[in-house]
């Protein structure tokens, strides 16, 4: 591969500038800290920086709105950076989603190189050997692609290559995870036999930190992973020993396409199928890791990289102690809406629809609060749970997120947070949360959730559905499931006032985890 010359950045050891896109996604968000730590600057390039507001490093680091698809937000992102991380892609945002990771990749790569950037790290995926790459998955090649792009760019580039990645959160284990634990008996598609090298998402962040200070003269890739090489038969079976669990009888069927594949995954896991179909397309390929020349710039740790078994017993472990710092689903999911609020000043107007209920509640306002707070995932919509588990379902059916993403933590949430199929656009502990829809919808729609104290100082819960209908089909489904309303939002609003009034005195609240497991 080409190699670009020049001489180390910062050879006084002093830290670095370092750019992280992607910093609301489940790498990116575990990425900023362990640079931190590193001693470098960090600068979050985000969509929506509000985003980031609530994470426990958010006041260390300088973030800025911009769009890798934008060149001119680009500009001041990129401007006095010595290391730019770039950790998106358009996975599962519809058929053309190759282009948009080529068009994006090209964009940032020309205005990296015209704003002096010294290097661009890149997380991309392990491919097989001897498969030319148009036979790839499209995941797999687009992947490959943006690396490309990136070692083409006459910026010096580190692309790392990496298959699935364990850690507690991360899609690949979400899938593993699900699987196992749901299935005792699975008849499972033929790409279980495949060979994979999984790799332990700190050894990941790990190569990431390392990458920042590699000599200029280095551009090229690097195949990363862990020390084993295992079947995705053999990570089930490992996973379920580590997990105490039964051993499970695995069934091969070769009938299923990657297409039922994805299907199959997404019915049985919190995977929706939008993204679960590239991760079994590309399970069918072998992907083991040729060299490990990465060991010369980032030397392994005492030990070596960690196994697969201890990795699988370090996410477990955040899992149970609810101390997962990122998910999978941190990141919003592609083509969500991002529209203001319709009461925002600078909305566009049209028509809104509004469903508000306010109660008076037998309690304290902190106690509410918890309630509002815990709302989702195993504890629960307070109204109707079969409303809610079919219209999750007819998401999935659809292809939308359903209910299934559950929660990143059992008590606490932060703006940015997934809660089933809701997206967390704005939290002020004690008093809001502003939850905005992301299952399939004929429009937009938010819902407010306020635990608030009347003029006569009794506790009261506000809550406010809203609708902001795109076409004729918007408006038809506002009128469809309008007779539920009552059911849903009226008994939604009583059940919460009740769980506030029975909510027992709070446990201490659990230790902050850390980024690497």
């Amino acid at each position: 591969m080409g190699e670009a010359h020049g001489t180390a950045p910062d050879d006084d050891g002093a830290g670095l500038r370092c750019l992280v896109t992607g910093a609301t996604g489940y790498i990116g968000g575990r990425l900023v800290p362990e640079l931190l730590a590193a001693g470098h600057r960090v600068r979050c390039l985000a969509r929506s920086p509000e985003k980031l507001r609530d994470h426990p490093w958010a006041g260390e680091v300088e973030t800025v709105r911009a769009d890798v698809t934008d060149p001119g937000s680009l500009d001041g992102a990129l401007a006095d950076v010595d290391v730019a991380y770039y950790l998106v892609h358009a996975l599962g945002s519809g058929r053309d989603f190759e282009e948009k990771d080529r068009r994006a990749a090209r964009t940032f790569a020309e205005r990296a190189a015209a704003a002096g950037v010294r290097r661009i790290v890149y997380l991309g995926g392990l491919t097989p050997p001897g498969v030319p790459e148009r036979q790839l998955s499209p995941h797999l090649r687009s992947r490959a692609e943006v690396g490309r792009v990136f070692l083409d760019s006459g910026v010096p580039a580190t692309v790392l290559r990496a298959a699935v990645i364990i850690g507690s959160g991360s899609a690949s284990f979400e899938m593993l995870r699900y699987l196992t634990e749901r299935l005792p008996v699975m008849v499972t598609p033929s790409w279980v036999h495949t060979r994979i090298q999984p790799v332990a998402v700190r050894d990941v962040l790990r190569a990431l930190v390392g990458s920042a200070r590699m000599p200029d003269h280095v551009n090229r890739a690097f195949d990363v992973g862990g020390p084993d090489v295992l079947t995705y038969r053999d990570m089930m079976l490992r996973y379920a020993e580590a997990a105490e669990l039964p051993r499970r009888l695995i069934l091969p069927l070769p009938v299923l396409t990657p297409g039922l594949s994805s299907h199959w995954v997404g019915l049985i896991t919190p995977v929706p199928a939008a993204i679960a179909r590239p991760l079994t397309e590309s399970l069918r390929y072998e992907v083991v890791c040729r060299e490990h020349d990465i060991d010369r710039y980032v030397p392994p740790p005492p030990g070596g990289a960690l196994g697969f078994d201890e990795a699988v017993r370090l996410a477990l472990r955040r899992v149970r102690e609810a101390q997962v710092s990122t998910r999978w689903s941190s990141a919003s999911v592609p083509g969500a809406p991002s529209d203001p609020l319709p009461t925002d000043p600078d909305w566009a107007g049209g028509s809104l629809y509004t469903d508000r209920r306010s109660l008076a509640v037998d309690a304290s306002r902190e106690a509410l609060w918890r309630v509002i707070e815990g709302i989702g995932g195993d504890n629960g919509w307070y109204s109707f749970p079969l409303a809610w588990a079919v219209r999750g379902r007819l998401d999935r059916l659809v292809g939308g997120v359903g209910l299934r993403r559950g929660r990143r933590d059992a008590a606490r949430l932060r703006a940015g947070d997934s809660l089933d199929f809701w997206r967390v656009e704005a939290i002020e502990p004690g008093r809001l949360l502003r939850l905005r829809a992301e299952m399939r919808l004929p429009g937009l729609a938010w819902l407010e959730m306020y635990a608030e104290t009347d003029d006569a100082g009794r506790t009261r819960y506000r809550q406010r559905a809203l609708f902001h209908p795109h076409g004729l089909a918007g408006h038809a489904y506002w009128w469809s499931v309008w007779p539920f309303h009552s059911v849903v939002f009226g008994g939604m609003a009583r059940n919460i006032a009740l769980a506030a009034a029975r909510s027992p005195v709070p446990a201490p609240a659990p230790a902050t985890s850390g980024p690497g497991a």
